[in-house]
């Protein structure tokens, strides 16, 4: 019998690291929705209107910070799982990043959280032989271990997708050279290599590797995929959705941005975004969710009209 099908028994509680930003927010909503376990966010803002609206829906709200892992203990305290994610684009994580991480999953340990999930990404450094240097996934990939070696009853590694929500986020279309409206990109845009999904997805693969408990073997691989796209593919369901939208290939030594991004589109091109080891990883998650994730066409006709 599961905690809520017994309501003498308190529910057990779940941790959310980043519980007010994308990822955990997906996370802490999922949670919320699946109805098992009791929900704790952690956030430096607990004042905040996304910190005040989950607080509405009954999540405990502490304030603790990634950074000070000192302020940790009383958010993890009595939990029976933690959701830990860290965000190398934060200008105070980003170089921090094993190190912040770290801390975290010792201080889960610590506090005698049972089932721990990390939110990782593949080790470019290792799938490129040091070729290239893509920190925003080799620094999550390198707290894998630490996880491993940790000693948690269970423990989890979900695979975040290249969201959906970047293409009105940070690659959202920019004015092109001959004039048009769309993308700039050093890699094949015909080349279907992108494992692409909405964000709020890993919420759903999350929440249901924490109700599977012993169902789920110990140390699985979730990655979340709504699809696997290539750039023309998002153009022509843009195109489809009345988006007059464009792709643009340029020579890598002519892209714009900066070199983690440039070489972040040529490792998907050589490698694809989960890595060689994808077909595997998607299927784990789409066992564990086997309703699916989001695809493409109704994410974008929601979020990207016209």
């Amino acid at each position: 019998m599961t905690n809520d099908q017994d309501p003498r028994r308190p529910r057990q509680m779940i941790t959310v690291f980043g519980g007010t930003g994308l990822q955990g927010g997906g996370v802490a909503h999922a949670l919320l929705d699946l109805g098992e376990f009791g929900v704790r966010v952690v956030t430096r803002s607990p004042a905040g209107d996304v910190a005040r609206a989950l607080a509405a829906r009954g999540v405990e709200v502490f304030k603790a910070d990634l950074l000070q892992p000192g302020s940790l203990g009383a958010a993890l305290r009595g939990a029976y799982g933690a959701f830990v994610v860290t965000n190398f684009w934060d200008p105070q994580q980003g170089t921090r990043e094993f190190e912040i991480a770290k801390a975290a999953v010792t201080a889960a340990w610590t506090a005698g959280v049972e089932h721990l999930i990390w939110s990782t990404l593949p080790d470019v450094d290792r799938l490129s032989h040091g070729r290239m240097k893509l920190p925003h996934f080799t620094g999550k990939a390198r707290v894998d271990a630490v996880v491993d070696a940790a000693g948690f009853a269970r423990h989890t590694f979900v695979q975040a997708p290249f969201y959906f929500q970047n293409l009105i986020g940070s690659f959202r279309p920019q004015v092109l050279p001959d004039g048009r409206r769309g993308w700039t990109i050093p890699m094949d845009p015909a080349a279907p290599v992108i494992h692409a999904g909405d964000v709020n997805d890993v919420g759903r693969a999350v929440a249901a590797a924490f109700s599977a408990r012993g169902a789920l073997a110990d140390g699985s691989y979730l990655a979340v995929c709504g699809g696997t796209y290539s750039w023309n593919d998002f153009v022509r369901t843009l195109k489809e959705l009345g988006q007059d939208l464009a792709v643009l290939r340029v020579k890598p030594e002519d892209f714009a941005g900066s070199q983690e991004v440039r070489e972040t589109f040529q490792y998907f091109e050589e490698f694809t975004y989960f890595g060689p080891e994808h077909e595997k990883l998607i299927a784990a998650a789409n066992t564990l969710v086997p309703v699916g994730f989001t695809p493409f066409w109704d994410w974008a006709r929601l979020h990207m009209k016209p």
